[in-house]
């Protein structure tokens, strides 16, 4: 027969003895207890997803794109029009696309969620209906994107236009030309050595502002040498804005009204970092990422702080922040000393001809 032939060109077919010639009766009823246990096991441990919400990460950032205009402020620390024109830019350079799974909107979301709030990798998980990877893996692309955007919108500024602040205030015109500062940001870190890498990657970004022309300069606080373009407060006198509350407080000498006013206009920068730790609750608890990416996560809430900036000046926390008078900085802080080399007692003129035309100005006593 047919089948027969196939049978023999293929070889003998092994024969397969029953289960019971394998196993004495022992090991036999071993196996099959065993195989009931296992049985058992997998019966009480149904698998079933875990992310399973109906509102899932699209349709959340639909809701809150559409939903009460205070809603998306307080999610994403930005009003409706600024979130949907970062969305737009990112995509428009070509730094973010829609993934088959994730548009561009709920990458965005993902990465201002975790830098504007108290959220972890986790809580994301929850809030997006994503694994851990997933939440990951985005945040790391939309960072990169806000670099990207950092090295635009993070720039030097223009020593050809006096600054408004300056400029409509008497206080401060024609006196001083410009204002900068720095702030503590929190690093999460047990090692010295990281927290010196995170120090010096942000003073390099800093850095990269050029030294003002002549007859321009920066107002900087005690932090800095009284150097060429840098002007520093009078050493030894009263400083900081509180020291001048109460009309029995304020100023009495060219040295200290120099001073008050110096305070006065480098508050506008300090409140500028006070809006921005205000807003980005990541930079008051770092979570514990590697070193390198704390800083550029820094970096990055300041270049979305400019972008905000930029696209609404009259945003809420801005508006916080608004008085100039509004106190910041450690009254126990004290100036750092006035050196005495060529370039420094350059300087050092400058900020006595500055205190006695304010003194000629308020009917004191000038600097001999």
């Amino acid at each position: 027969m047919e089948g027969v032939e196939s049978s023999s060109n293929n070889g003998p077919i092994a024969s397969v003895e029953p289960i019971e010639q394998v196993f004495d009766d022992f090991e036999l009823n071993i196996l099959k207890a065993w195989m009931c246990t296992v049985s058992v096991n997998m019966s009480m441990h149904t698998r079933e997803p875990i992310r399973d919400s109906k509102l899932s990460g699209p349709e959340w950032i639909r809701e809150i794109l559409f939903g009460h205009s205070d809603r998306i402020y307080e999610t994403f620390r930005m009003e409706r029009h600024v979130f949907l024109n970062l969305c737009d830019l990112m995509k428009a350079r070509g730094w973010l696309a829609d993934s088959r799974y994730i548009r561009v909107d709920e990458q965005v979301g993902i990465f201002l969620s975790m830098i504007s709030h108290k959220n972890s990798n986790r809580d994301l998980c929850e809030r997006f209906q994503h694994s851990g990877q997933t939440i990951s893996k985005y945040f790391a692309k939309v960072l990169q994107a806000v670099l990207n955007l950092a090295r635009e919108i993070i720039v030097p500024p223009s020593f050809d236009v006096v600054p408004e602040e300056i400029l409509i205030n008497p206080k401060y015109n024609p006196y001083f030309k410009g204002a900068i500062d720095g702030t503590h940001i929190h690093a999460s870190s047990s090692s010295a050595n990281d927290c010196r890498v995170l120090s010096a990657a942000l003073e390099t970004h800093r850095l990269q502002f050029p030294r003002p022309p002549p007859g321009k300069y920066y107002v900087v606080d005690f932090g800095y040498a009284a150097t060429p373009g840098f002007l520093t407060p009078f050493k030894g006198e009263r400083y900081h804005i509180n020291d001048f509350r109460g009309r029995v407080r304020q100023a009495t000498t060219a040295r200290e009204l120099f001073n008050h006013r110096h305070s006065s206009l480098r508050n506008v920068i300090e409140r500028s970092f006070a809006v921005l730790k205000n807003r980005f609750f990541i930079l008051r608890h770092m979570p514990s990422f590697s070193i390198q990416k704390q800083s550029c996560i820094v970096i990055a809430c300041c270049a979305i702080h400019n972008y905000i900036r930029d696209q609404d000046k009259m945003d809420k926390n801005f508006s916080q922040y608004g008085d100039s008078e509004y106190p910041f900085g450690n009254a126990q802080d004290e100036v750092i000393d006035d050196t005495s080399t060529e370039e420094d007692i350059e300087i050092n003129m400058l900020k006595k001809r500055i205190a006695n035309q304010l003194a000629i100005d308020n009917n004191m006593a000038e600097i001999p």
